[in-house]
């Protein structure tokens, strides 16, 4: 069913690209300090590490982009605005204090799971779009996102939380 304005498929593809690059590009700017307030060396090295594996997520969306054949440019993305200023509020009243690093571990979670959302939404239009080489790339950092999400859980569950209570 085509509506009216002749938006499709691939212009929302591209949208939401927009939307993602914005928000890994303010993720990558997030990290560090996040990696900077946290107590717990392992939570430390987890920000850390996903600051490296960010820097290659931005580089896959620019392939995306060059697939599509579009400049590779963010649009504001409010919801990552929103998350992200969350940690900041977290980190400053919690500073010092021992449950800092559970607050660091779940803003940071909810940042995971707004990039595993959208990463699989991508994968799953690029696949309908018959964009191959994009679900591959789509899919790397959807993996990648899954596995952060996953480590995050098992700190926060093995050492953060019990420090925290």
């Amino acid at each position: 069913m085509a509506s009216g304005n002749g938006k499709n498929l691939e212009e929302l593809f591209v949208e939401t690209l927009k939307d993602i690059f914005y928000a890994e590009k303010q993720i990558l700017r997030a990290l560090p300090k996040m990696a900077r307030e946290a107590s717990s060396p392992e939570l430390k090295k987890a920000f850390e590490q996903h600051k490296d594996e960010t820097e290659g997520h931005v580089e896959r969306l620019q392939q995306v982009f060059e697939i599509v054949d579009k400049p590779a440019r963010g649009k504001t993305c409010d919801a990552i605005i929103g998350i992200i200023e969350e940690a900041k509020e977290v980190m400053e009243e919690f500073r010092g204090a021992e449950a800092l690093d559970a607050g660091l571990a779940a803003s940071a979670q909810a940042v995971e799971h707004y990039e595993i959302a959208r990463y699989g939404t991508l994968k799953t239009w690029a696949n309908q779009l018959g964009m191959k080489d994009a679900v591959k790339l789509l899919d790397e950092t959807l993996q990648e996102e899954i596995k952060t999400d996953k480590l995050l859980t098992q700190l926060a569950t093995s050492k953060v939380n019990q420090k925290a209570a």
